[in-house]
């Protein structure tokens, strides 16, 4: 007989962890593949992805990993699937600040160090700020005016109006794109319930476009998109670029990326120098640099 708290804790443990058929859906409908086409991808047979997916036989690990791999799973989602199907994760979660990833902080670090005096910032995969460099904080401190925002997510910081929101120029460019690319990250991975809860929270800032609530699959973006920001200096221009880590083996590894920001032109570049001459001698950025 079965003790009631070992019941809860098998229904505790259930809940916390979806049957591995309706995970194997969810991905399946968001990367568009039938049935036959996962089975014939994963190469096993139709019936016995079925059996799987209603929960008629047990896939092994060796099963799972070759769905993983034809369905295009990050970590988290790998990990997930495994413990769907009734086995340990495989894949660490470390902090970034534990020994596990010393060398990776490091080689973070000097990354970012090294964009001075233009700024750098280190996010996860719900855009949290987990790290940022010094022209990072210099460049938010002269387009705020001093004022620190209440946020430590840069999708927040962008859509609220009493933060960066005030002083982005080109405001509805850019939210439209970031808007963009958290619906591709949504349909990427359709388990993640926090990114769809950060569209959800984004989405009720004032005079946002009821469009923006679905994903446009028409219109193409822009290939490169430029920041625009309002200074006392006149306006400041920022392409940015990505950098994500090659064949990861770490979760927190899998989904951090480093935006590094450059200048447009080359008022924008004499400010960032001139913010960083301040820094070290005190002296005020003038409006004609």
């Amino acid at each position: 007989m079965t003790s009631s708290g070992a019941l809860s804790g098998a229904l505790r443990n259930r809940e916390a962890h979806p049957p591995i058929g309706i995970l194997l859906r969810e991905w399946r409908a968001a990367r568009r593949m039938s049935q036959l086409d996962l089975a014939l991808e994963a190469d096993m047979s139709a019936r016995h992805l079925s059996c799987v997916e209603t929960g008629k036989a047990q896939a092994s690990r060796e099963t799972i990993a070759r769905l993983a791999d034809a369905l295009g799973m990050p970590l988290r989602g790998r990990n997930a699937l495994l413990l769907a199907g009734g086995y340990a994760p495989r894949y660490a979660e470390n902090d970034l600040a534990t020994p596990a990833l010393d060398r990776m902080r490091q080689a973070i670090e000097l990354i970012i160090a090294q964009q001075e005096p233009y700024p750098a910032f280190v996010l996860d995969r719900h855009w949290n700020v987990l790290m940022v460099n010094e022209a990072a904080i210099r460049v938010n401190h002269f387009l705020m005016k001093g004022r620190e925002s209440p946020h430590g997510n840069i999708l927040h910081q962008v859509f609220d109006p009493d933060d960066f929101r005030s002083v982005i120029a080109n405001w509805s460019e850019v939210a439209a794109k970031f808007i963009r690319l958290l619906h591709e990250e949504i349909a990427a991975v359709p388990s993640d319930h926090k990114a769809q809860q950060l569209l959800h929270d984004v989405l009720q800032y004032p005079d946002v476009p009821a469009r923006w609530r679905f994903r446009d699959m028409e219109n193409e973006p822009s290939p490169v998109l430029t920041l625009v920001f309002n200074s006392d200096a006149g306006e400041l221009r920022f392409f940015e670029t990505i950098t994500t880590f090659a064949t990861p083996r770490d979760v927190t590894l899998d989904e951090l990326r480093i935006e590094c920001a450059f200048p447009a032109d080359e008022h924008t570049a004499a400010i960032c120098a001139e913010l960083a001459r301040s820094a070290q001698t005190g002296a005020s950025v003038s409006a004609t640099a």
